[in-house]
C-alpha cells in the first residue's frame, strides 16, 4: 500500500528521502519523555514510544516500510509552511492552496508519569473547502515484527506478536483498516475541525481526556517556562528557540538529556557514520546544562546533577563513569544493526545502541566537574555524599590522565593521547579545587594543586609544535582538531595568548571554509569517506573570534550560520556542502554552542553580559 503523494515544500536543493522529506524539513514536538518529527508536509515519519530510547512506532524517515502518520490535503498545488506557536513547542503546519487554507496543530501534553504518552493532531480549515487523506501506518518495535491493526468504533488499536508494544488512534471519523494501515478520506469546510489522538495503549483509554483543555495546559506550560529566560541580547527569538529545543530533549522524570532525538541518520550520505544519539552523554548533557544555566534555567541544572549523583553511586570501584547512559541511568546500550532498514537515502547500516558506551573518554570528567561547579555557584549546593563521589572521580583522573583514550569524537580507530582529553582532565581538577574552596569542602588541596599544575605543564610541553607554532591534536600526530577551539572557552589559555592566536590561524587554514568548520581532516576515526562540516564546531569558532577581539567577523559569521538553520531555527549535527542537514536531528550540542556564541558576541559588543548570569 502506498500513501498519498505528499506536497514537496522544500525550496532548497537538499537531499530528499523517498517520501520527499529531507532531514532539515522537519519540526519537532515532545512531552519531556519522547518526541515526534513532523515533516513540513504534515507527515510524522519518526517517533519512539513511550520514551526517547524506546523502539520506534514511526520510522519511514529511515525506511519506506518503517511507518508514518500522514494528514494532508488532496488538493492540487498545495504549499505548506511551518511555524511554532510563539514561546512554545506547539507546531503549526499550514496548507495553502487555491481551494482553501488549513492548519494542522501538533503537540504532546507534558508527561506527568501517570498518563499514557499522547500525540495530539488537530486539523482545522481556515478558508474554503478541502478534502484530506489520513493514513496512519504504525510499525511497532522498529518494524521487526508484523504489526496488525483493528478498528473498534472510533478507536484503532495496533499490536504485534511480542505483546510488549501496543498503540492506538482515537479518531471520530470512519476508518478503514488494511494490514497495519488506518485509512480515511474526508472533507472539511471553513471552521470545521477534527482531532486525532495517538497514544500508547498500555493502559485503558482515559475518557476524561479533553483536547482543548490539554492544549491550553500545554501552551501555558511552555510559555511559563520560556518566561524564565534571562537572555536580553540581540537574538532573543533564536536563543529562546534553541532553549526550547534543549528542554524538549530533557527527561522530566529523570532529569537527564539526550544528545539528539534520532538514530541512524547519516553524517555522510551512503556512509557508515550512522549512530544512535537517543542517550545521555555525560559530556553533551553537561554542556547543555551549562547553556541552560546561562539563560536562567537553574532547575534543569539541579535535576541533572541529581541524576549524575545517582550515576556516581553505581560508578566503577575506581571512580570511573560510563560515557553515556539511557535516560533512566541504565547501561544496556549494546550496538546492533537493523538489517531490514534500508536507511535514509540508502545509508546503511542503521544502528541502535551505541558501542562507544564502553570506550574510555577521559574528557567527560572535565565537562562534568565544570557543570557541577557552575551548578553549585548558581544553584543548589552539592550534597556531602555527592561530593565524596566527586573526590573519588578526581582520584580516578589523577591515576589515569596520561592514558590513551578515544576522545571527544569517539573514534573507532586506535586510542591516542588527545590534547582535548588532557585539557579536560585539567578542567576536572581545576573546577574541583575551585568548588572545594568556594564551598569550604574537604579536599587534599596540596595534592590536587600539584596535579593541576602537572597536567597544565603537560599540555604546553607535550602538545605544542615548536616549529609550526601550534598545538597538536594528539601526541605523535601533528594534525589539527576543532576540539582545540575549546581551549580558551574552558579558560585553559587566554583568547589573545600568542600561542592560541597562532594555533587559531592554523585551524583556520586547515579546518575552516567560510562559515563551515570541520572536526578534523585525517582518517583518525578509521571509517571510510570524508565527513562534512560539524555545526557545533562552527559556533565554537565564532565564540573564539568574539573572545579574541574579532567581533565584527564573529557577528557576520554568526548571522551566516543562522541562515543555515532550517525553517524553524533547528540544526542537525552536520551540514553538507550545499547546506543540507545531515546527521541526527535536532542536536543538543549545536544549540547549546549557538547559545554560548551569542552570549560571547553580545558581551563583546556591549562589554556586559546580555542577562544577569556572568561566567
Amino acid at each position: 500500500m502506498k500513501r498519498a503523494k505528499p506536497s514537496k515544500a522544500s525550496t532548497a536543493a537538499t537531499a530528499i528521502d523517498p517520501y520527499g522529506i529531507a532531514i532539515g524539513d522537519h519540526g519537532i514536538v515532545g512531552d519531556l519523555a519522547t518526541v515526534a518529527l513532523v515533516g513540513i508536509n504534515g507527515i510524522i515519519d519518526f517517533m519512539c514510544l513511550p520514551r526517547f530510547d524506546s523502539p520506534t512506532v514511526f520510522s519511514s524517515l529511515l525506511d519506506e516500510d518503517g511507518g508514518y502518520f500522514q494528514l494532508c490535503p488532496l488538493a492540487d498545488d498545495v504549499r505548506s509552511k511551518q511555524i511554532y506557536v510563539p514561546d512554545t513547542n506547539i507546531l503549526l503546519t499550514r496548507f495553502l492552496s487555491p481551494e482553501g487554507i488549513a492548519e494542522l496543530t501538533d503537540f504532546m501534553p507534558i508527561s506527568d508519569g501517570r498518563s499514557p504518552t499522547r500525540l495530539v493532531r488537530r486539523l482545522k480549515v481556515i478558508t474554503g473547502k478541502l478534502t484530506f487523506a489520513l493514513d496512519c501506518n504504525v510499525q511497532l518495535d522498529y518494524g521487526r515484527h508484523t504489526t496488525h491493526a483493528r478498528s473498534d468504533g472510533d478507536i484503532t488499536l495496533w499490536s504485534n506478536r511480542s505483546k510488549k508494544h501496543r498503540a492506538r488512534l482515537i479518531c471520530p471519523l470512519p476508518i478503514e483498516v488494511e494490514d497495519s494501515h488506518a485509512i480515511s478520506e474526508f472533507t472539511l469546510k471553513k471552521d470545521d475541525a477534527v482531532d486525532f489522538v495517538f497514544e500508547q495503549a498500555d493502559e485503558d483509554e482515559d475518557p476524561d481526556f479533553d483536547v482543548e483543555t490539554s492544549f491550553e495546559k500545554t501552551e501555558k506550560f511552555w510559555r511559563k517556562w520560556s518566561r524564565k529566560s534571562q537572555y536580553r541580547g540581540r537574538w532573543r527569538e533564536v536563543i529562546n528557540r534553541s532553549a526550547l529545543v534543549l528542554k524538549l530533549l530533557t527527561s522530566k522524570e529523570h532529569g537527564s538529556m539526550v544528545a539528539a532525538a534520532t538514530f541512524g541518520l547519516p553524517e555522510i550520505l551512503g556512509g557508515e557514520r550512522n549512530w544512535d544519539y537517543r542517550y545521555t552523554w555525560i559530556r553533551d548533557a553537561s554542556f547543555s546544562i551549562y547553556a541552560l544555566m546561562r539563560l536562567g534555567f537553574v532547575d534543569e541544572a539541579g535535576d541533572f546533577m541529581h541524576w549524575v549523583e545517582e550515576r556516581t553511586k553505581d560508578c566503577h570501584f575506581d571512580g570511573s563513569l560510563k560515557t553515556m547512559y539511557r535516560v533512566d541511568g541504565t547501561t544496556d546500550l549494546a550496538e546492533t544493526e537493523l538489517d531490514h532498514f534500508t536507511g535514509y537515502l540508502k545509508s546503511r547500516p542503521v544502528r541502535i545502541g551505541n558501542g562507544a558506551c564502553d570506550q574510555i573518554q577521559l574528557d567527560i570528567y572535565g565537562e562534568l566537574m565544570d557543570a557541577l561547579y557552575l551548578a553549585n555557584k548558581y544553584g543548589e549546593p552539592v550534597s556531602y555524599d555527592g561530593w565524596m563521589k566527586m573526590t573519588q572521580i578526581i582520584d580516578y583522573v589523577e591515576k589515569n590522565w596520561r592514558r590513551k583514550d578515544y576522545g571527544i569524537w569517539e573514534i573507532r580507530g586506535k586510542p591516542r593521547e588527545f590534547l582535548h582529553s588532557r585539557m579536560m582532565c585539567w578542567v576536572a581538577v581545576d573546577r574541583a579545587l575551585r568548588l572545594a574552596t568556594k564551598r569550604s569542602l574537604p579536599a587534599p588541596f596540596d595534592q590536587w594543586s600539584k596535579l593541576r599544575n602537572e597536567i597544565y605543564n603537560s599540555i604546553f610541553e607535550e602538545f605544542w609544535n615548536e616549529k609550526e607554532e601550534h598545538f597538536i591534536q594528539a601526541k605523535g600526530l601533528d594534525e589539527m582538531d576543532a576540539s582545540m577551539l575549546l581551549m580558551p572557552l574552558m579558560k585553559c589559555i587566554g583568547a589573545k595568548d600568542p600561542r592560541w592566536l597562532s594555533t587559531l590561524r592554523k585551524i583556520e587554514e586547515v579546518l575552516v571554509e567560510d562559515t563551515m568548520v570541520h572536526r578534523y581532516r585525517d582518517d583518525i576515526d578509521n571509517l571510510p569517506g570524508k565527513e562534512h562540516s560539524f555545526t557545533t564546531c562552527t559556533f565554537w569558532y565564532i565564540e573564539c573570534l568574539a573572545r579574541g577581539g574579532r567581533t565584527a567577523q564573529a557577528r557576520l559569521l554568526f548571522d551566516k550560520m543562522l541562515s543555515y538553520s532550517n525553517h524553524l531555527g533547528l540544526y542537525s549535527e552536520e551540514l553538507g556542502p550545499s547546506g543540507d542537514h545531515l546527521g541526527n536531528f535536532p542536536q543538543a550540542l549545536t544549540h547549546l554552542a549557538l547559545i554560548s556564541a551569542a552570549f560571547a558576541i553580545d558581551r563583546a559588543l556591549t562589554d556586559t553580559a546580555p542577562g544577569a548570569w556572568q561566567s
